[in-house]
């Protein structure tokens, strides 16, 4: 059989359109130190579909919610100390337990003499009281609370010892190949360790998997103990569509954020850590997420039923067969980038009967100057009976005669 390798060009073709409690300085239970003026880029630029991007945070991911498509990374794999966005992976175990009905939003936890000793920035339980659960979730979220943080691990696992080793078999299981967690508030410790590429994965997973939790994360304020607290997140109220999600803070690491906005459809994920100061985080962020939203949009190709191709059947009851994706395809792509789009389907041609509906028949292959490679099944849209022995003789000696 003669191998199809037929191909749709460019998108055209397709037809389709201060103080204490506010600074995180006192994560290491000091006063804030006032915001300096960001350093140079440190190290080599980042690496994006439209060439090197300098940026101040030694290490940085953007993607794509949706798509997965990677907008900008530099350092994205290297380990790094997390400081409290690694309490994003203690908050998805809490979600987990609530959804699984082993914990409960009114549920009143008991506060131990070690949560209430706990240094850092803190929620401010009081010891031998009981906190809900919704507002210790509140107390981590909004507050960065470590206090709350050992609440809630004792309570799952006795002790945040055996809670560590909660979050890391959870890590295992979201596929955290560069996490390793040895408490549960993100306090430095030298096997304590995250990835830019994990922090994205979880963001995306917290925000997919947990919904009705998640929009707790654009939350601006909190008050516990008679104590307000602003959420650190700079994003929030300065970048159209910020919703979430945690700050962090060490004089290892630096200053670093999780952030997500949504804008429409699209919702892009930003993790960067090793920026200087506070400021340099608020500025250096707000303008890495405008950047891609500005440089960058989603391009539905085609929805999961729409025929791409039809391809020659042999020896079938009827003549061709359509093709479809069997999922909707929606790219991101560089706006400039857009017209060098190429998509080649990749099949054997004619495919012999029978032919069920679903069954794989090819490849749908796409890539060019600026676009994310990706490759999709092509999928046989209808079935296809194999013709009895009478009706196959003509088609066979056709065949035969004219040697195709």
């Amino acid at each position: 059989m003669a191998k199809r390798r037929g191909m749709i060009g460019a998108v055209a073709a397709l037809g389709l359109s201060g103080g204490l409690l506010a600074g995180e300085a006192a994560a290491q239970g000091r006063p804030q130190r006032p915001s300096r003026a960001p350093a140079p880029p440190p190290g080599p630029p980042a690496s994006t579909p439209l060439g090197p991007v300098d940026t101040a945070a030694r290490l940085a991911l953007i993607i794509d919610a949706d798509t997965g498509a990677v907008l900008l990374e530099k350092n994205a794999d290297e380990r790094m100390p997390p400081s409290s966005m690694s309490k994003l992976m203690t908050m998805y175990v809490v979600f987990d337990m609530l959804k699984q009905g082993r914990l409960r939003m009114d549920q009143e936890l008991p506060v131990s003499e070690r949560a209430w000793r706990m240094g850092g920035s803190k929620m401010f339980v009081q010891l031998g009281s009981s906190v809900k659960v919704e507002d210790l979730i509140r107390g981590v979220i909004i507050q960065s609370g470590n206090d709350a943080c050992i609440v809630l691990a004792e309570a799952i696992s006795g002790s945040e010892t055996q809670f560590a080793e909660t979050l890391n078999e959870y890590g295992r299981k979201l596929g955290l190949t560069g996490s390793s967690f040895r408490n549960a508030t993100g306090w430095p410790d030298p096997e304590h360790r995250m990835t830019c590429r994990d922090l994205s994965v979880l963001a995306r997973r917290l925000i997919n998997d947990f919904p009705e939790y998640f929009r707790i994360y654009s939350e601006r304020s909190f008050v516990w103990n008679n104590i307000t607290q602003e959420n650190r997140n700079p994003l929030l109220g300065r970048v159209a569509g910020a919703d979430g999600l945690k700050t962090g803070h060490t004089d290892e690491a630096g200053y670093g954020l999780t952030g997500t906005a949504k804008r429409g459809d699209r919702r892009l994920i930003l993790v960067v850590n090793g920026l200087n100061s506070m400021g340099a985080r608020r500025e250096e962020t707000e303008r890495l997420m405008e950047w891609a939203f500005r440089e960058f949009e989603n391009v539905s190709l085609f929805r999961a039923a729409d025929t791409i191709e039809e391809a020659p059947v042999y020896l079938g009851d009827r003549l061709k067969v359509p093709l479809v994706g069997g999922q909707d395809v929606v790219l991101t792509l560089p706006r400039q980038w857009r017209r060098n789009l190429q998509v080649k389907l990749r099949y054997d041609s004619p495919v012999p009967a029978p032919i069920a509906k679903g069954q794989e028949l090819g490849k749908l292959e796409v890539s060019g100057s600026g676009v994310p490679a990706m490759s999709v099944p092509l999928l046989a849209g209808a079935d296809v009976a194999r013709l009895g022995l009478i009706p196959r003789i003509p088609a066979v000696l056709g065949r035969m005669v004219g040697g195709s």
